[in-house]
Protein backbone atom coordinates (compact mmCIF):
# COMPACT_ATOMS: atom_id res chain seq x y z
CA UNK A 1 0.00 0.00 0.00
CA UNK A 2 1.46 3.75 -0.49
CA UNK A 3 2.53 5.68 1.99
CA UNK A 4 0.14 8.98 2.42
CA UNK A 5 1.82 11.33 4.57
CA UNK A 6 0.48 11.28 8.70
CA UNK A 7 -3.31 13.40 8.37
CA UNK A 8 -2.79 17.20 9.29
CA UNK A 9 -3.99 17.47 13.16
CA UNK A 10 -4.51 21.19 12.78
CA UNK A 11 -6.91 23.03 10.79
CA UNK A 12 -7.10 26.93 10.08
CA UNK A 13 -9.17 27.08 13.61
CA UNK A 14 -5.69 26.30 15.29
CA UNK A 15 -3.51 29.25 13.81
CA UNK A 16 -3.32 32.47 14.70
CA UNK A 17 -2.79 34.97 11.64
CA UNK A 18 0.23 36.29 13.06
CA UNK A 19 1.98 33.02 13.10
CA UNK A 20 1.09 32.11 9.89
CA UNK A 21 2.42 35.86 7.89
CA UNK A 22 4.82 35.66 10.18
CA UNK A 23 6.12 32.65 9.38
CA UNK A 24 5.61 33.13 5.28
CA UNK A 25 7.72 36.69 5.89
CA UNK A 26 10.72 34.23 5.95
CA UNK A 27 10.12 33.93 2.33
CA UNK A 28 9.95 37.60 1.56
CA UNK A 29 13.73 38.04 3.42
CA UNK A 30 15.03 35.73 0.66
CA UNK A 31 13.89 37.62 -2.15
CA UNK A 32 15.16 40.45 -0.81
CA UNK A 33 18.63 38.75 -0.48
CA UNK A 34 18.40 39.65 3.45
CA UNK A 35 19.18 38.11 6.39
CA UNK A 36 16.83 35.32 7.97
CA UNK A 37 14.37 36.98 10.24
CA UNK A 38 14.50 40.74 8.61
CA UNK A 39 10.97 41.42 8.49
CA UNK A 40 10.36 39.84 11.77
CA UNK A 41 13.52 41.82 12.95
CA UNK A 42 11.40 45.16 11.15
CA UNK A 43 8.35 44.30 13.11
CA UNK A 44 9.81 44.16 16.48
CA UNK A 45 11.49 47.74 15.59
CA UNK A 46 8.39 49.34 14.15
CA UNK A 47 5.83 48.44 16.51
CA UNK A 48 8.08 50.01 19.53
CA UNK A 49 8.25 52.64 17.51
CA UNK A 50 4.32 52.70 16.56
CA UNK A 51 3.83 52.17 20.60
CA UNK A 52 6.50 54.59 21.36
CA UNK A 53 3.72 57.78 19.59
CA UNK A 54 0.50 56.45 20.91
CA UNK A 55 -0.40 54.67 18.08
CA UNK A 56 -4.05 53.07 19.02
CA UNK A 57 -4.14 49.08 18.98
CA UNK A 58 -6.46 48.79 16.13
CA UNK A 59 -3.25 51.18 14.11
CA UNK A 60 -0.52 49.09 15.76
CA UNK A 61 -1.95 45.60 14.47
CA UNK A 62 -2.33 47.30 10.71
CA UNK A 63 1.43 48.40 11.09
CA UNK A 64 2.14 45.09 12.47
CA UNK A 65 1.07 43.27 9.44
CA UNK A 66 2.92 46.06 7.62
CA UNK A 67 5.95 45.10 8.88
CA UNK A 68 5.50 41.65 8.09
CA UNK A 69 4.68 41.69 4.60
CA UNK A 70 6.09 45.21 3.55
CA UNK A 71 8.28 43.09 0.46
CA UNK A 72 5.05 41.05 -0.78
CA UNK A 73 6.07 42.80 -3.83
CA UNK A 74 9.40 42.38 -4.24
CA UNK A 75 9.31 39.42 -6.19
CA UNK A 76 7.91 41.07 -9.00
CA UNK A 77 10.46 43.56 -10.02
CA UNK A 78 13.70 40.91 -9.38
CA UNK A 79 13.68 39.44 -13.75
CA UNK A 80 13.63 43.38 -14.62
CA UNK A 81 16.58 43.97 -12.04
CA UNK A 82 18.86 41.51 -13.37
CA UNK A 83 18.13 42.53 -17.12
CA UNK A 84 18.53 46.36 -16.46
CA UNK A 85 21.69 45.90 -14.20
CA UNK A 86 23.22 42.04 -15.62
CA UNK A 87 24.12 41.60 -11.72
CA UNK A 88 22.35 39.44 -9.34
CA UNK A 89 19.43 40.34 -8.03
CA UNK A 90 19.53 39.29 -4.48
CA UNK A 91 23.40 40.78 -3.97
CA UNK A 92 21.81 43.86 -5.79
CA UNK A 93 18.67 44.39 -3.41
CA UNK A 94 20.75 43.79 -0.11
CA UNK A 95 23.60 45.99 -1.33
CA UNK A 96 21.60 48.74 -2.33
CA UNK A 97 20.04 48.70 1.12
CA UNK A 98 23.04 50.32 2.29
CA UNK A 99 23.61 52.80 -0.03
CA UNK A 100 22.81 56.44 1.52
CA UNK A 101 21.47 57.89 -1.19
CA UNK A 102 23.52 60.42 -1.88
CA UNK A 103 24.55 61.01 -5.39
CA UNK A 104 28.08 59.85 -4.78
CA UNK A 105 26.98 56.66 -3.27
CA UNK A 106 24.90 55.94 -5.96
CA UNK A 107 27.11 56.38 -8.35
CA UNK A 108 29.76 54.06 -6.78
CA UNK A 109 27.05 51.53 -5.85
CA UNK A 110 26.47 51.53 -10.22
CA UNK A 111 29.97 51.11 -11.45
CA UNK A 112 30.62 48.60 -8.54
CA UNK A 113 27.07 46.41 -9.60
CA UNK A 114 26.41 47.18 -12.92
CA UNK A 115 27.34 44.17 -15.41
CA UNK A 116 28.89 42.69 -12.35
CA UNK A 117 27.87 39.18 -14.25
CA UNK A 118 29.09 40.13 -18.06
CA UNK A 119 32.20 41.27 -19.96
CA UNK A 120 33.74 44.10 -19.86
CA UNK A 121 32.51 45.43 -22.54
CA UNK A 122 28.93 44.62 -21.09
CA UNK A 123 29.49 46.15 -17.82
CA UNK A 124 30.96 49.37 -19.56
CA UNK A 125 27.64 49.58 -21.58
CA UNK A 126 25.36 48.71 -18.82
CA UNK A 127 27.11 51.66 -16.28
CA UNK A 128 26.55 53.87 -19.33
CA UNK A 129 23.11 53.21 -19.73
CA UNK A 130 22.62 53.16 -15.95
CA UNK A 131 23.77 56.88 -15.92
CA UNK A 132 21.46 57.89 -18.65
CA UNK A 133 18.49 56.15 -17.68
CA UNK A 134 19.22 55.46 -14.08
CA UNK A 135 16.74 57.42 -12.60
CA UNK A 136 13.77 56.10 -14.96
CA UNK A 137 14.66 52.20 -14.11
CA UNK A 138 14.69 53.15 -10.16
CA UNK A 139 11.38 54.34 -10.69
CA UNK A 140 9.74 51.58 -13.04
CA UNK A 141 11.67 48.84 -10.37
CA UNK A 142 10.14 50.39 -7.13
CA UNK A 143 6.75 51.09 -8.68
CA UNK A 144 6.46 47.62 -10.02
CA UNK A 145 6.86 46.42 -6.52
CA UNK A 146 4.88 48.72 -4.92
CA UNK A 147 1.85 48.50 -6.56
CA UNK A 148 2.07 44.90 -6.74
CA UNK A 149 2.68 44.35 -3.21
CA UNK A 150 -0.24 46.43 -2.17
CA UNK A 151 -1.97 44.72 -4.23
CA UNK A 152 -2.11 41.05 -3.12
CA UNK A 153 -2.36 42.65 0.68
CA UNK A 154 -5.99 43.18 -0.49
CA UNK A 155 -6.30 40.20 -2.00
CA UNK A 156 -5.46 39.12 1.63
CA UNK A 157 -8.28 40.93 3.11
CA UNK A 158 -6.64 43.41 4.48
CA UNK A 159 -7.40 47.05 5.05
CA UNK A 160 -6.66 50.05 2.68
CA UNK A 161 -4.43 51.53 5.38
CA UNK A 162 -1.78 48.10 5.42
CA UNK A 163 -2.06 48.16 1.47
CA UNK A 164 -0.80 51.93 1.81
CA UNK A 165 1.49 51.67 4.19
CA UNK A 166 3.09 48.78 1.91
CA UNK A 167 2.69 51.07 -1.15
CA UNK A 168 4.16 54.04 -0.09
CA UNK A 169 7.16 51.89 1.55
CA UNK A 170 10.39 53.71 -0.66
CA UNK A 171 8.78 57.20 -0.48
CA UNK A 172 10.52 59.68 1.70
CA UNK A 173 9.98 62.51 3.90
CA UNK A 174 11.73 65.24 2.21
CA UNK A 175 9.64 64.08 -1.47
CA UNK A 176 12.74 62.38 -2.67
CA UNK A 177 11.50 59.09 -2.68
CA UNK A 178 9.54 56.44 -4.91
CA UNK A 179 7.01 56.42 -6.57
CA UNK A 180 5.30 59.45 -6.48
CA UNK A 181 7.47 61.37 -4.42
CA UNK A 182 5.06 62.19 -1.70
CA UNK A 183 6.25 64.25 1.24
CA UNK A 184 6.03 64.67 4.80
CA UNK A 185 2.51 63.58 6.57
CA UNK A 186 1.27 62.67 2.69
CA UNK A 187 3.53 59.88 3.30
CA UNK A 188 1.20 57.06 5.61
CA UNK A 189 2.99 56.73 9.07
CA UNK A 190 2.58 52.87 8.60
CA UNK A 191 5.29 53.56 5.84
CA UNK A 192 7.50 55.58 7.18
CA UNK A 193 7.83 53.50 10.37
CA UNK A 194 8.32 50.58 7.93
CA UNK A 195 11.06 52.44 6.11
CA UNK A 196 12.60 53.41 9.21
CA UNK A 197 12.60 50.19 10.48
CA UNK A 198 14.02 48.37 7.50
CA UNK A 199 16.84 50.95 7.37
CA UNK A 200 17.76 49.93 11.41
CA UNK A 201 17.36 46.47 10.65
CA UNK A 202 20.04 46.94 7.63
CA UNK A 203 22.60 48.52 9.09
CA UNK A 204 22.25 46.78 12.83
CA UNK A 205 22.74 43.81 10.57
CA UNK A 206 26.33 44.97 8.98
CA UNK A 207 27.85 47.33 11.77
CA UNK A 208 25.85 47.15 14.97
CA UNK A 209 23.71 49.35 17.10
CA UNK A 210 25.27 52.20 16.79
CA UNK A 211 25.65 52.06 13.18
CA UNK A 212 22.12 51.77 12.78
CA UNK A 213 21.31 54.72 15.23
CA UNK A 214 24.16 57.00 13.48
CA UNK A 215 22.40 56.47 9.92
CA UNK A 216 18.55 56.78 11.48
CA UNK A 217 19.81 60.27 12.44
CA UNK A 218 21.68 60.60 9.46
CA UNK A 219 18.66 60.47 7.48
CA UNK A 220 16.30 62.21 10.09
CA UNK A 221 14.42 65.30 7.83
CA UNK A 222 15.23 63.40 4.34
CA UNK A 223 14.43 59.89 4.33
CA UNK A 224 13.33 60.08 7.80
CA UNK A 225 10.19 61.90 9.75
CA UNK A 226 11.84 63.49 12.46
CA UNK A 227 9.47 62.70 14.70
CA UNK A 228 9.78 58.81 14.17
CA UNK A 229 13.62 59.47 14.55
CA UNK A 230 13.18 60.60 18.25
CA UNK A 231 10.86 57.85 19.15
CA UNK A 232 13.43 55.16 17.91
CA UNK A 233 16.41 56.79 19.43
CA UNK A 234 14.28 57.05 22.99
CA UNK A 235 12.83 53.29 22.55
CA UNK A 236 16.27 51.97 21.75
CA UNK A 237 18.60 53.40 24.23
CA UNK A 238 18.99 50.59 26.53
CA UNK A 239 20.80 47.65 25.66
CA UNK A 240 17.80 45.76 26.27
CA UNK A 241 16.28 46.23 23.14
CA UNK A 242 19.04 45.45 21.28
CA UNK A 243 19.33 41.95 23.11
CA UNK A 244 16.14 41.21 22.43
CA UNK A 245 16.12 42.35 18.84
CA UNK A 246 18.87 39.25 18.57
CA UNK A 247 17.01 37.13 20.64
CA UNK A 248 16.81 33.34 18.72
CA UNK A 249 13.49 33.31 19.54
CA UNK A 250 12.46 36.71 18.50
CA UNK A 251 9.59 34.93 16.18
CA UNK A 252 7.71 33.90 19.33
CA UNK A 253 8.70 37.63 20.89
CA UNK A 254 7.20 39.01 17.94
CA UNK A 255 3.65 36.88 17.78
CA UNK A 256 3.18 38.34 21.34
CA UNK A 257 3.26 41.94 19.68
CA UNK A 258 0.05 42.01 18.10
CA UNK A 259 -2.48 43.63 20.45
CA UNK A 260 -4.20 40.67 22.43
CA UNK A 261 -7.68 41.52 21.50
CA UNK A 262 -7.11 42.18 17.81
CA UNK A 263 -5.27 38.47 17.61
CA UNK A 264 -6.98 36.53 15.42
CA UNK A 265 -7.36 32.66 14.05
CA UNK A 266 -7.53 31.91 10.34
CA UNK A 267 -10.30 30.07 8.71
CA UNK A 268 -10.13 27.46 5.72
CA UNK A 269 -10.80 30.11 3.13
CA UNK A 270 -8.34 32.35 4.24
CA UNK A 271 -5.80 29.96 4.48
CA UNK A 272 -6.52 28.87 1.08
CA UNK A 273 -6.36 32.85 0.34
CA UNK A 274 -2.87 33.10 1.58
CA UNK A 275 -1.35 30.52 -0.23
CA UNK A 276 -2.78 31.60 -3.17
CA UNK A 277 -1.08 34.89 -2.40
CA UNK A 278 2.12 33.48 -1.66
CA UNK A 279 1.92 31.66 -5.06
CA UNK A 280 1.24 34.92 -6.68
CA UNK A 281 4.65 35.85 -4.96
CA UNK A 282 6.62 33.39 -5.99
CA UNK A 283 5.55 33.28 -9.59
CA UNK A 284 6.00 37.20 -9.90
CA UNK A 285 9.81 36.16 -9.64
CA UNK A 286 9.99 35.08 -13.35
CA UNK A 287 8.01 36.09 -16.23
CA UNK A 288 9.10 32.35 -17.12
CA UNK A 289 6.93 30.79 -14.63
CA UNK A 290 3.63 33.11 -14.23
CA UNK A 291 0.60 31.44 -13.39
CA UNK A 292 2.99 28.18 -12.47
CA UNK A 293 1.60 27.14 -9.38
CA UNK A 294 -1.64 27.52 -9.80
CA UNK A 295 -1.58 25.17 -12.56
CA UNK A 296 0.23 22.84 -10.80
CA UNK A 297 -2.15 22.86 -8.08
CA UNK A 298 -5.33 22.55 -10.79
CA UNK A 299 -3.45 19.47 -12.12
CA UNK A 300 -3.16 18.09 -8.59
CA UNK A 301 -6.06 18.52 -7.63
CA UNK A 302 -7.74 16.69 -10.70
CA UNK A 303 -5.18 13.58 -10.41
CA UNK A 304 -5.91 13.61 -6.71
CA UNK A 305 -9.79 13.52 -7.55
CA UNK A 306 -9.17 10.68 -10.02
CA UNK A 307 -6.93 8.72 -7.45
CA UNK A 308 -10.29 8.74 -5.00
CA UNK A 309 -8.61 11.34 -2.35
CA UNK A 310 -11.08 12.66 -0.16
CA UNK A 311 -12.18 16.54 -0.13
CA UNK A 312 -10.43 17.71 2.84
CA UNK A 313 -6.77 16.44 1.67
CA UNK A 314 -7.33 17.15 -1.85
CA UNK A 315 -8.09 20.97 -0.12
CA UNK A 316 -4.49 20.52 1.88
CA UNK A 317 -2.54 18.83 -1.05
CA UNK A 318 -3.56 22.45 -3.13
CA UNK A 319 -2.05 24.52 -0.55
CA UNK A 320 1.02 22.30 -0.81
CA UNK A 321 0.99 22.21 -4.08
CA UNK A 322 0.51 26.64 -4.57
CA UNK A 323 3.33 26.65 -1.47
CA UNK A 324 5.71 24.22 -3.26
CA UNK A 325 7.89 26.58 -5.34
CA UNK A 326 8.23 29.16 -2.06
CA UNK A 327 11.91 28.28 -1.78
CA UNK A 328 12.44 29.54 -5.24
CA UNK A 329 12.81 33.19 -3.78
CA UNK A 330 15.89 32.58 -2.43
CA UNK A 331 17.24 31.76 -5.68
CA UNK A 332 18.95 34.76 -8.03
CA UNK A 333 16.65 35.63 -11.59
CA UNK A 334 19.93 35.09 -12.80
CA UNK A 335 19.79 31.38 -12.72
CA UNK A 336 16.32 30.81 -13.01
CA UNK A 337 15.84 32.82 -16.29
CA UNK A 338 19.20 31.43 -17.62
CA UNK A 339 18.69 30.27 -20.90
CA UNK A 340 21.43 27.89 -21.33
CA UNK A 341 22.45 24.97 -18.62
CA UNK A 342 23.65 26.07 -15.41
CA UNK A 343 27.17 25.66 -14.47
CA UNK A 344 27.49 23.64 -11.25
CA UNK A 345 27.22 25.75 -8.47
CA UNK A 346 24.15 27.50 -10.25
CA UNK A 347 22.35 23.88 -10.55
CA UNK A 348 23.84 23.75 -6.66
CA UNK A 349 22.03 26.89 -5.73
CA UNK A 350 18.84 25.13 -7.84
CA UNK A 351 18.57 21.88 -5.71
CA UNK A 352 18.42 24.11 -2.11
CA UNK A 353 15.01 25.52 -3.19
CA UNK A 354 12.87 22.52 -1.67
CA UNK A 355 15.48 22.53 1.39
CA UNK A 356 14.20 26.81 1.83
CA UNK A 357 10.39 25.53 0.94
CA UNK A 358 10.57 23.43 4.22
CA UNK A 359 12.38 25.55 6.07
CA UNK A 360 9.43 28.23 5.65
CA UNK A 361 6.77 26.26 6.08
CA UNK A 362 7.85 24.13 9.16
CA UNK A 363 7.71 27.52 10.78
CA UNK A 364 4.26 26.97 11.26
CA UNK A 365 3.03 24.24 13.53
CA UNK A 366 -0.43 23.11 11.12
CA UNK A 367 1.77 23.16 7.79
CA UNK A 368 4.51 20.88 9.46
CA UNK A 369 3.47 17.52 7.23
CA UNK A 370 2.77 20.07 4.06
CA UNK A 371 6.28 21.35 4.52
CA UNK A 372 7.53 17.55 4.01
CA UNK A 373 5.26 17.43 0.88
CA UNK A 374 5.74 20.30 -0.66
CA UNK A 375 9.68 20.08 -0.55
CA UNK A 376 10.25 16.36 -1.92
CA UNK A 377 8.53 17.36 -5.15
CA UNK A 378 11.87 17.18 -6.98
CA UNK A 379 12.84 13.33 -5.15
CA UNK A 380 12.56 10.39 -7.78
CA UNK A 381 11.58 7.07 -6.71
CA UNK A 382 14.74 5.86 -7.56
CA UNK A 383 16.81 7.64 -4.56
CA UNK A 384 18.35 9.98 -7.26
CA UNK A 385 16.15 13.10 -6.73
CA UNK A 386 16.98 15.76 -4.34
CA UNK A 387 17.58 17.73 -1.64
CA UNK A 388 17.57 14.32 0.06
CA UNK A 389 18.31 11.54 -2.09
CA UNK A 390 14.69 10.07 -0.62
CA UNK A 391 13.47 6.94 -2.56
CA UNK A 392 10.39 4.00 -2.68
CA UNK A 393 8.25 4.82 0.10
CA UNK A 394 10.31 7.14 1.58
CA UNK A 395 8.52 9.44 -0.42
CA UNK A 396 4.58 9.94 0.49
CA UNK A 397 1.80 9.25 -1.90
CA UNK A 398 0.78 12.96 -2.04
CA UNK A 399 4.36 13.91 -2.91
CA UNK A 400 3.99 11.53 -5.76
CA UNK A 401 0.74 13.41 -6.95
CA UNK A 402 2.43 16.92 -6.98
CA UNK A 403 5.13 15.40 -8.88
CA UNK A 404 3.41 14.63 -11.64
CA UNK A 405 1.84 17.42 -11.96
CA UNK A 406 4.56 19.61 -12.23
CA UNK A 407 6.62 17.91 -14.37
CA UNK A 408 3.61 18.04 -16.43
CA UNK A 409 2.80 21.49 -16.08
CA UNK A 410 6.59 22.68 -16.53
CA UNK A 411 6.67 20.60 -20.15
CA UNK A 412 3.84 21.83 -21.23
CA UNK A 413 3.25 25.66 -20.45
CA UNK A 414 4.53 28.23 -22.99
CA UNK A 415 7.52 30.14 -21.76
CA UNK A 416 9.23 32.88 -23.35
CA UNK A 417 12.10 31.23 -24.55
CA UNK A 418 9.88 28.20 -25.84
CA UNK A 419 6.04 26.70 -26.38
CA UNK A 420 4.93 24.53 -24.43
CA UNK A 421 5.13 21.00 -25.55
CA UNK A 422 1.67 19.12 -27.01
CA UNK A 423 0.13 16.76 -24.50
CA UNK A 424 1.17 13.63 -25.94
CA UNK A 425 4.23 14.00 -26.25
CA UNK A 426 4.94 15.29 -22.92
CA UNK A 427 3.17 11.93 -21.70
CA UNK A 428 5.32 9.87 -24.23
CA UNK A 429 8.28 11.48 -22.56
CA UNK A 430 6.90 11.47 -18.90
CA UNK A 431 6.35 7.81 -19.66
CA UNK A 432 10.00 6.77 -19.98
CA UNK A 433 10.75 7.65 -16.21
CA UNK A 434 7.62 5.52 -15.03
CA UNK A 435 8.94 3.79 -11.71
CA UNK A 436 12.10 5.69 -11.88
CA UNK A 437 11.44 9.20 -10.92
CA UNK A 438 7.72 8.88 -11.51
CA UNK A 439 5.02 6.87 -9.57
CA UNK A 440 3.04 4.24 -11.96
CA UNK A 441 -0.07 5.00 -10.73
CA UNK A 442 -0.36 9.05 -10.20
CA UNK A 443 1.05 8.78 -14.19
CA UNK A 444 -1.66 6.71 -15.09
CA UNK A 445 -4.36 9.30 -13.08
CA UNK A 446 -2.31 12.02 -14.67
CA UNK A 447 -3.02 10.63 -18.38
CA UNK A 448 -6.65 9.91 -17.25
CA UNK A 449 -7.45 13.77 -16.67
CA UNK A 450 -5.32 15.26 -19.56
CA UNK A 451 -8.69 16.65 -21.57
CA UNK A 452 -9.96 17.50 -18.61
CA UNK A 453 -6.80 19.74 -17.69
CA UNK A 454 -6.89 20.87 -21.04
CA UNK A 455 -10.43 22.17 -21.54
CA UNK A 456 -10.40 23.65 -18.03
CA UNK A 457 -7.04 25.86 -18.97
CA UNK A 458 -8.60 26.52 -22.22
CA UNK A 459 -11.38 28.06 -20.68
CA UNK A 460 -9.78 30.30 -18.23
CA UNK A 461 -7.34 31.75 -21.27
CA UNK A 462 -10.50 32.59 -22.80
CA UNK A 463 -11.55 34.09 -19.45
CA UNK A 464 -8.67 36.39 -19.48
CA UNK A 465 -8.74 37.06 -23.21
CA UNK A 466 -11.62 38.79 -21.99
CA UNK A 467 -11.34 40.37 -19.43
CA UNK A 468 -7.66 41.93 -20.95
Amino acid sequence: MERFARQPEASGRDVRMSELLGALSHALDLTEGQADGHCIRCCWIGIHIGREIGLSDQEIWELYYTLLLKDLGCSSNAARICQLYLADDLTLKHDFKLVGGGLPQVLKFVVSHAGADGSLADRLRTVLDQMKNGDRYVHEVIETRCHRGADIARQMRFSEGVALGIQGLDEHWDGGGQPYGLKGEQIPVYARIALLAQVVDVFNSSGGPASARAEARRRAGKWFDPALVEAFTRVSATEAFWHRLAAPDLDRIVLDLEPAHQARPVDEDFLDEIAAAFAQVVDSKSPYTAGHSERVALITDLVATELGVDVARRRWLGRAALLHDIGKLGVSNRILDKAGKPTEAEWEAIKRHPAHTEMILSRIGAFADMAEISAAHHERLDGKGYPKGLAGDEIAFETRILTVADIYEAMTADRPYRAGMPSNKALEIMSRDVGTAIDAQCFEALQRVVGRIETIQDVRGADLAKAS
